[in-house]
C-alpha cells in the first residue's frame, strides 16, 4: 500500500486541483497559481454536482436537499479551502474542504454547533468544553483552529487510495498554512473514519473519555468526531506527508481575489507575477 500511495504523491500535481477561499492571500508558496473568479465558481459547481451525486446515490441525501442542478450546497463551500482530485480524464472523483477559524472562540463559532451531539443533554456541554479546550490549546501553541468536512469519494474509486491520498495531501495543505488543530466529522459507514484514524486523527475526548458516535438524521448516516494535530500524523505516514507538502507547492491553485494577490505578491517582478484572468 505504501508503494502504491508513493506513486500517487509522485503524480499528484497532475491530479489535484486547490481552490482557494476568496479574499485570502495564497501563500507564496504556491508557484502555480491562477486568479479566476469565474472559473473557480466552475469547479465549485462541478465539486458540488459530484458531491451531490455521491450521497444521493449512497442515500445520504435525498432529492429535496440537492439544488434544482443536482447541487450539494453548504455554506463552507464559499469560505473553505477546497482539494479536488481528478481522474484520468480530468473530471473530479473526489474532494474535501478545509476552513481555517481565525477567530474562533467557542463551539458556536464553528460549523459543527448543529451536529445532533451538540443538542443532547447528557453530551451538548461536554462537546463545547472538549471543543473550547481544543481552541485554547491551538492558541497557546501558535497554530489555527480548523474543521474538515465534505468528504466524498466517488463508487468507482473507492476500492483504490484515492480516499487515504486525500487525506494526506488535507494534512499537507494544513501544514502549508502554517499547521493547525482541528476537527472533522467523519463517516463511519464508509470507513472514512477508519481512515482518518489511520492517519492519526483520534476521538475527541471529555476527561479522557471519548465523545460516542451519532446518527445525523440529515445526511443518514453514523458519524464521528475526530480532532487532529496536523504536528503530530501517524508515524507510518509522516514520509508521504513531507513528500506531499514538497508537491503541494506545485499544484493548480484557482482563486477569486485578485486584490488579496497582488497584495500578497506585489514584490514579483514582471516576469514571476502569477497568472490572472478577469
Amino acid at each position: 500500500m505504501l508503494k502504491l500511495l508513493e506513486r500517487n504523491v509522485a503524480s499528484i500535481e497532475r491530479r489535484l486541483i486547490l481552490l482557494a477561499p476568496p479574499q485570502v492571500a495564497i501563500p507564496e508558496t504556491f508557484t502555480n497559481v491562477t486568479i479566476d473568479s469565474r472559473r473557480r465558481a466552475e469547479l465549485v459547481r462541478g465539486m458540488q454536482a459530484v458531491r451531490g451525486t455521491i450521497y444521493l446515490n449512497e442515500g445520504n441525501v435525498s432529492l429535496e436537499q440537492l439544488s434544482p442542478e443536482g447541487l450539494h450546497e453548504t455554506p463552507e463551500d464559499a469560505k473553505s479551502w477546497h482539494l479536488l482530485l481528478t481522474d484520468s480524464s480530468g473530471q473530479i472523483s473526489s474532494c474535501a474542504w478545509y476552513m481555517e477559524h481565525g477567530d474562533a472562540a467557542s463551539l458556536k463559532d464553528l460549523r459543527i454547533r448543529t451536529c445532533p451531539l451538540a443538542k443532547t443533554a447528557e453530551w451538548g456541554d461536554k462537546l463545547q468544553a472538549s471543543v473550547e479546550q481544543e481552541i485554547a490549546q491551538a492558541r497557546r501553541n501558535s497554530l489555527r483552529y480548523a474543521e474538515v468536512g465534505g468528504w466524498a469519494v466517488s463508487k468507482a474509486r473507492r476500492c483504490s487510495s484515492e480516499g487515504l491520498v486525500l487525506a494526506l495531501a488535507a494534512y499537507g495543505l494544513c501544514r502549508m498554512l502554517g499547521g493547525a488543530l482541528g476537527i472533522t466529522t467523519a463517516n463511519v459507514t464508509h470507513a472514512s473514519s477508519s481512515i482518518l484514524r489511520r492517519l492519526g486523527g483520534s476521538y475527541l475526548e471529555f476527561n479522557g473519555i471519548p465523545l460516542p458516535s451519532y446518527f445525523d438524521p440529515k445526511y443518514k448516516t453514523q458519524i464521528e468526531l475526530l480532532r487532529f494535530d496536523s504536528r503530530r500524523p501517524s508515524a507510518k505516514y509522516v514520509d508521504l506527508i513531507d513528500k506531499l507538502k514538497l508537491r503541494l507547492a506545485h499544484v493548480p491553485v484557482v482563486g477569486a481575489s485578485r486584490d488579496a494577490f497582488i497584495a500578497q505578491h506585489q514584490f514579483f517582478s514582471p516576469a514571476e507575477r502569477p497568472i490572472y484572468a478577469v
